[in-house]
């Protein structure tokens, strides 16, 4: 319950925000204090702030009140600097814009877009934007800047602030500057003279000091995140550039970035590594230097407790295991524009550790699939030790740079230092080209000695750091609260007085995340420590590192898979202490609908997860545990009489049809959303894409054919049928027999076809014992029908077929629609591309089974053009809940109308049910793939 400040700030902001965007309740409060620091606090609002005039209303108010503000754009920021117990500032799903300037030489992106969909903007024009942190998949453009991340290959040549062209900021006086408009930038210098004539001073007074410029141009020739980016007031003598490159690197203590410019940098098309083996970490580091005079992008240091961890893992190299116990590994990339480029390049860095004592001869590899292999010992390092930790810990990953001249004696000492602080079990690894070196530990805060562990730790870490190699605490993860106390230690009493300065010029009243970045409590590292409780084995080892949640439909409704997980492991934590009831009794009651009924269970989750974590499983477990005995039962009853279900539903939707015809849509939409309304929803939620009831199942092919194929019609597709959108076009039933015969393939069906489901609609609703009765009825019946695997097995849809492949004999040779036509029709009909543009969607199904490249490939087989809509994954109708949730869909699709073009002359997909949702919010009819490839094709006459 909001009280005294809040309550007025709530009531104030009321009339200008929307209450679903505007959040107190306990739920999203827990949810929203959730970021992949292990720091944790609790906001008191949580605002989703959809534009620019909205982030200043927030600031006014915010200011008037005196309450601190803190921003956050995808909170995968790893020093607690997202997290705030007063207003937290949230990036809502209108900051998704962006612009490629000319020939792709600059992009402007706001702080919604995902780092890696600016990248893929970019990719047909050859380009990319500099910055590339690891966490690129899943971070935002806001923070990216807000914290000048970087990564492997870019160094500091090309991190945010040496690639910043401009920037539009908001300041904490919600005065808006574009410094890429002149007229802007001419007007700040009249309204705001004052704060630009004391920058103009700061950097004066920076200048002229000798030493004290040396000092920052020196600590910027490496990785430094640690306190704000003093090197604008030396690089620059305008004031407004001076400003908005102190931006950079600001963590949201100066304003907010509402839109940012970058310099693109040249995506170099050719590629080639190598993993160099030596004898042990000294050696390797002292490679460093000969790589760096050759066209190496990346080089990453591994120890031998890196190498270790990842050794007994599927697809790693079985040479792992043999390496002696110092032993320690670079693995190298270099990049080129050409093949005879790359070629050169490999040579000359063949020359250059030609000397060296490595382990193993020297390989390089420009084969995708083999170098992706050697990376994956590199992308596995962290999850490894996220995965091995013991229940109730939390996993830490460091991140410090030392001069890379020095890096051989810093690294060992850092080992030493670990070691003798009781972390044997940490991992060491690091991009060795620019010096930086990050070690990955686990950590329990339950207890008291624990804590002081850590704290001596960190004490050591920094004295070492520090003094002894004039390094830096942050290379590039942020000072955020983890490392605020050690700034000043860092950089000097002249230094740090200059961040204090700048922080009181932008933020005079220390309302824009206090405590981040400039603190004055030497203890604040320690405090607000997030617990990690026992909830469930399924979810333990999550790191809530919030890489899953783009991949996440409910992450603009509801909540996300981190949050779902930070929602059970807080219940946890309160059944488990015996206390908070009440709370824990309102969060039970918020989930049950923002945790479980609308997710839409679709696994994606775990693609991204380091630690391969299905929160789907756990809601799937959830709904397990809450169906009752008659629930069961009734489950039991449908699924022994599938067939008169398929045959309910078929009449059903016949008789909605007709119903839709004689009322017409505009009268047959009232109508739904009107009896939905007066049955508490509980009435699923018509819409114009409903199908008509199927026709029967085509009989079995006449075709004298040499070639068969068992055709498992999913339940979905025997009920339902075309809609109107079709036009005169059959149900996907008749199609599918149509191409296949087209390809000379004579249908065979299962016995029983009627009463055969694969049992997923069943199972994800809890209903675990009858979903596994129909995969085993279905099981049996496909053994029979192929002889036990000789023939191949198509199925209609991709979710079904996907479900199939894990709960069916393995002997089954298992296919849906856009694997059996591309491996055993393409060669035996002749495409035609018809030239039109169409829209592809690849289920969540087929995503989990890497089909989305194959899918675009039979879809540009068929049509001059092909768009794949950036950033729409998991379609939300998971199953009926777009009939049931319907809110569900239309969020997840909330952005595919604005991604189709206006030539667009249809949607292909694998499943009918993802379609009705698609073509309901793309304005574009979506059908089977079948449709267009029989559109595009004519058999070939096989001799």
């Amino acid at each position: 319950m909001l009280s005294g400040p809040y309550r007025e700030f709530h009531a104030r902001l009321s009339p200008a925000i929307p209450a679903s965007r505007l959040l107190h309740d306990e739920l999203s409060t827990l949810a929203w204090g959730t970021d992949a620091s292990f720091y944790r606090l609790i906001p008191q609002v949580v605002v989703h702030a959809e534009s620019e005039e909205e982030v200043i209303r927030v600031l006014a108010e915010s200011r008037s009140l005196g309450l601190p503000v803190t921003f956050r754009a995808a909170g995968t920021s790893l020093s607690g600097q997202s997290v705030s117990d007063s207003v937290l500032l949230v990036l809502g799903r209108g900051w998704k814009r962006y612009r490629i300037h000319g020939d792709a030489t600059r992009i402007s992106l706001q702080p919604g877009v995902v780092g890696a969909h600016a990248n893929a903007f970019l990719a047909p024009f050859g380009k990319k934007i500099g910055p590339d942190p690891a966490s690129i998949n899943a971070a935002m453009i806001g923070g990216i800047a807000a914290n000048n991340a970087s990564g492997m290959c870019c160094g500091t040549a090309q991190n945010s602030y040496r690639t910043l062209s401009s920037m539009r900021v908001i300041l904490a006086d919600g005065a808006l500057l574009d410094t890429a408009d002149e007229g802007s930038r001419s007007a700040f210098r009249a309204s705001h003279a004052a704060l630009l004539g004391k920058l103009d001073a700061l950097a004066r007074r920076a200048r002229a000091d000798a030493p004290l410029a040396a000092r920052i141009r020196a600590k910027y020739r490496m990785k430094n995140t640690t306190g704000y980016s003093l090197n604008a007031l030396v690089d620059f003598e305008d004031p407004v550039d001076i400003l908005q490159h102190l931006m950079i690197g600001s963590e949201g203590t100066l304003g907010f970035i509402a839109e940012i410019t970058y310099d693109t940098v040249p995506e170099l098309p050719c590629k080639a590594s190598a993993l160099l083996l030596f004898p042990d970490v000294g050696a390797a580091c002292r490679a460093v230097p000969l790589l760096r005079a050759c066209s190496v992008d990346a080089a990453e240091l591994m120890d031998r407790a890196s190498l270790r961890s990842v050794e007994g893992k599927e697809g790693m190299p079985g040479y792992l295991p043999e390496l002696p116990a110092g032993a320690a590994a670079l693995l190298v990339e270099t990049r080129a524009g050409d093949a005879a480029a790359l070629g050169d390049a490999v040579r000359r860095i063949a020359g250059a550790v030609a000397p060296l004592p490595l382990l193993r001869p020297l390989a390089f590899t420009d084969v995708p699939a083999e170098y992706e292999l050697l990376w994956n010992i590199r992308k596995g390092l962290f999850p490894s030790v996220g995965a091995m930790r013991r229940t109730g810990t939390t996993v830490i990953i460091e991140d410090v740079a030392f001069p890379v001249e020095r890096l051989a004696d810093a690294a060992l000492e850092l080992r030493s230092l670990l070691d003798a602080h009781g972390y044997g079990e940490a991992i060491l690894f690091g991009h060795s080209l620019e010096g930086n070196l990050h070690f990955v530990f686990t950590q329990d805060f339950n207890a008291p000695a624990e804590v002081e562990r850590y704290a001596a730790m960190i004490d050591d870490v920094t004295a070492m750091v520090v003094s002894r190699y004039d390094g830096s605490l942050k290379a590039e993860h942020g000072t955020g609260r983890n490392m605020a106390p050690f700034v000043e230690r860092e950089w000097g009493a002249a230094a740090y007085a200059l961040m204090r300065e700048v922080k009181s010029i932008f933020d005079p009243d220390g309302l824009l995340n206090p405590g981040v970045v400039i603190n004055d409590d030497p203890h604040a590292h320690l405090k607000n420590l997030k617990p990690l409780p026992a909830a469930d084995p399924i979810v333990d080892t999550c790191i809530e590192c919030g890489f899953c949640e783009v991949h996440c439909p409910s992450k603009d409704l509801s909540l996300t898979p981190r949050q779902r997980i930070a929602a059970v492991r807080e219940m946890a934590r309160l059944r488990a202490s015996g206390g908070g009831a009440p709370r824990r009794e309102e969060l039970a009651r918020s989930f049950r609908y923002a945790g479980n009924e609308t997710c839409a269970t679709d696994g994606l989750c775990a693609t991204a997860c380091p630690v391969g974590i299905d929160t789907g499983k756990l809601i799937k477990e959830m709904r397990l545990r809450d169906t009752g005995r008659l629930a069961r039962m009734t489950a039991g009853l449908l699924a022994r009489n599938m067939a008169l279900v398929t045959g309910g539903m078929r009449a059903a939707l016949g008789a909605v049809a007709v119903a839709h015809a004689a009322l017409g849509t505009r009268a047959m939409t009232g109508a739904a959303r009107s009896l939905r309304k007066l049955s508490g929803n509980r009435i699923p939620l018509w819409n114009p894409h409903m199908p008509r009831g199927a026709g029967r199942v085509p009989r079995p092919s006449r075709l004298r054919s040499s070639l068969s194929v068992v055709y498992f019609p999913s339940c979905i597709n025997r009920a339902m049928g075309a809609s109107r959108d079709y036009g005169r076009e059959p149900g996907v039933m008749a199609a599918t027999v149509a191409l296949l015969e087209k390809g000379g393939y004579g249908v065979v069906y299962p016995e029983g076809l009627g009463g055969l489901c694969c049992g997923m609609a069943f199972d994800s609703k809890g209903y675990r014992e009858a979903g596994a009765l129909k995969a085993e009825e279905l099981n049996r019946a496909l053994l029979d029908a192929t002889g036990n695997g000789e023939l191949p097995v198509y199925a209609d849809m991709s979710p079904c077929l996907y479900r199939m492949k894990q709960t069916l004999d393995p002997r089954l040779r298992l296919y849906e629609p856009v694997e059996f036509i591309l491996r055993h029709l393409a060669t035996r009909l002749e495409f035609r591309k018809i030239p039109e543009t169409v829209a592809i969607h690849t289920t969540c199904s087929a995503l989990k089974m890497g089909l989305a490249p194959r899918l675009k490939e039979l879809a540009g087989m068929c049509a001059e053009r092909v768009i794949v809509p950036a950033g729409i994954e998991c379609c939300g109708w998971a199953g009926d809940r777009g009939f049931t949730y319907p809110e569900l869909n239309r969020s997840a699709l909330a952005g595919l109308r604005g991604e189709l073009t206006g030539d667009c002359a249809g949607g292909y997909s694998t499943s009918r049910t993802c379609e009705i949702g698609l073509s309901l919010h793309s304005g574009v009819s979506y059908k089977s793939i079948v449709y267009l490839v029989d559109r595009c094709t004519r058999p070939i006459e096989v001799p």
